[in-house]
Parts: C-alpha cells; sequence; structure tokens
C-alpha cells in the first residue's frame, strides 16, 4: 500500500496496517474528532448508508487509529467508520491509541488517503499541495514520496488555478480530468465556465473542448479564420503535452512561429528544462 513511501514513513504504514498486538480501547464517540488533516471532504452518501447498515448489525468490526489531543482524541485513519458508528447511534467505537506529532499525523493522513482510489482529482490536487507546503518539499520529492510521476503531480496542481465552480464539476463529475485539464489553461474564466458548460449541454469530448480552445486563443484576424488548424501541427502539440506533462502551444506564423510551454513554479520550470537538455521522465 505504501509504494513509493519514505522508509519513516513506510515504517509508520506498517505498523497502522498491524495492531494485533496493541491494545484496542472502546472510546466514547462523543470524546473523538475528525482529522484536521484530512484530505477526503466528500463522503458519498451511498457507501456510508451501506457501512451504516452493516455497522447496525455487526459493529465496527476494525478498530479506527486515534491520537491524544488536548480535547479527548483526533483520528488518524477510519474516519468513515468513526461516520459510520455515529449515524448508527453507537456510544463507543473500538480504537487503537498511537503516540503521533502534527507532522508525522498530517503526512500519514494524507499519504494513507492519497493510497486509495476514492478521492476526487480536486481532493487528490490538495492532498499534493498540502504535503509540498507543510513538508517544504518539491514536485520532484514528492513524487519520490508518493510514487507517483512528476507529470502527474504537475497535472493536478493544476486543476487548483480553476475556478471554484469549475472544482465543483470536476469534483461533481459533470467534467471529466481530461476536460479539466484543457481548461485549466484558459486564463479568462468567465470564458472556462461558459466552455465547461458547453461540454456539459452538449456532451462534447476532450479533444472537441481542445478545438473550441484553439479556436479562443487564436487571434481574430480573418486569414486564420479562414484557416483550418494544421494536423501536424495539433499532433506535436499533444506529443509535447505528454512528453512535457503541461500545457504546451504551438503558433506558426507566415515566416516563423513559437512555441510557448506552460509551468508552475521554479521547481516545474527545472523540470521542463531537464527534459529539454536531454532527461528522461521517471
Amino acid at each position: 500500500m505504501a509504494k513509493g513511501l519514505g522508509k519513516g514513513v513506510n515504517k509508520l504504514f506498517k505498523d497502522m496496517s498491524s495492531i494485533e498486538d496493541e491494545q484496542i480501547q472502546q472510546l466514547s464517540v462523543k470524546d473523538i474528532r475528525p482529522n484536521p488533516y484530512q484530505p477526503r471532504k466528500i463522503f458519498e452518501d451511498g457507501p456510508l448508508r451501506e457501512l451504516t447498515d452493516s455497522v447496525k448489525i455487526h459493529g465496527i468490526m476494525q478498530p479506527i487509529i486515534v491520537r491524544k489531543s488536548i480535547k479527548g482524541f483526533e483520528i488518524v485513519a477510519g474516519e468513515r467508520r468513526f461516520r459510520a458508528a455515529k449515524a448508527a447511534d453507537l456510544t463507543h467505537i473500538p480504537a487503537v491509541v498511537r503516540e503521533l506529532n502534527d507532522r508525522q499525523m498530517m503526512e500519514l493522513s494524507v499519504l494513507e488517503n492519497l493510497q486509495r482510489e476514492d478521492l476526487t482529482p480536486i481532493e487528490e490536487a490538495k492532498a499534493y499541495e498540502t504535503l509540498m507546503k507543510k513538508l517544504k518539499i518539491t514536485q520532484d520529492e514528492l513524487a519520490q514520496k508518493v510514487g507517483k510521476s512528476r507529470p502527474h503531480i504537475a497535472n493536478h496542481l493544476r486543476l487548483l488555478q480553476l475556478s471554484d465552480k469549475l472544482q465543483e464539476m470536476l469534483s461533481g463529475q459533470k467534467i471529466s480530468m481530461g476536460h479539466a485539464r484543457a481548461l485549466a489553461g484558459i486564463k479568462d474564466q468567465a470564458a472556462a465556465l461558459q466552455l465547461a458548460e458547453r461540454v456539459v449541454k452538449e456532451g462534447l469530448n476532450v479533444r472537441q473542448l481542445e478545438a473550441l480552445i484553439q479556436q479562443l486563443n487564436q487571434k481574430p484576424s480573418k486569414e486564420l479564420k479562414k484557416k483550418q488548424a494544421d494536423p501536424y501541427i495539433k499532433k506535436q502539440e499533444s506529443y509535447l503535452r505528454e512528453r512535457f506533462g503541461t500545457s504546451v502551444a504551438i503558433k506558426k506564423g507566415k515566416s516563423k512561429g513559437k512555441i510557448e510551454i506552460e509551468f508552475l513554479s521554479e521547481d516545474d520550470l527545472n523540470r521542463i528544462l531537464a527534459l529539454l537538455d536531454g532527461g528522461q521522465e521517471e
């Protein structure tokens, strides 16, 4: 589960998954608080309702993991079980108490959730942002820590450039990750929202959306309006986007052209420069 994690965190993960030799306590639900570092903001009603029904019949089968706090306990792992226990009107819940400092708790909580597959892209992006800020690490270091590629990290962080409305549309699965990545390159948020609404209304796929964005970015000259997009240029743009893991635009004029490569930070710029210098992505 903890592929790619640092040695210290990896050990903590192993410790978390092995609770046979630890004392399980019955803690009052009233004394337990949710995890302040929980990256998951959306708990879908359907799965939570199913878990609640199971808890009403069988109880909590696996203890949650908590740490002591000033006012009772804070959840380290098992918030869904905790929510289900409350919904099932349980007064106590089995738990294992661990000694963790703030950094360990934050890192474990975020990384434990990143190993799951049910985080929304926005929740995943915010988790990456939290780790980078709190641990003061680069995208490259984060990629090694969570076992993801650098383009994967960069593409998710770009989603945080979207407006709140567009982030909600992505989290609500009204638009896909591919749609969101394309929209993240539009500076005009109002125009981006209009395009997203067209995606929903007309059922546009990612390529159709990218074609609309290309039209939006073209200069409003009669010559450019008449001229169709060069298939070769579009193909090379697609290749470069995959190569660099970011938005790339090729603009071709009569006598010369230019390539625009978007970067998010100085670290992201250094990553792209390394690739231009002949480096290979991991």
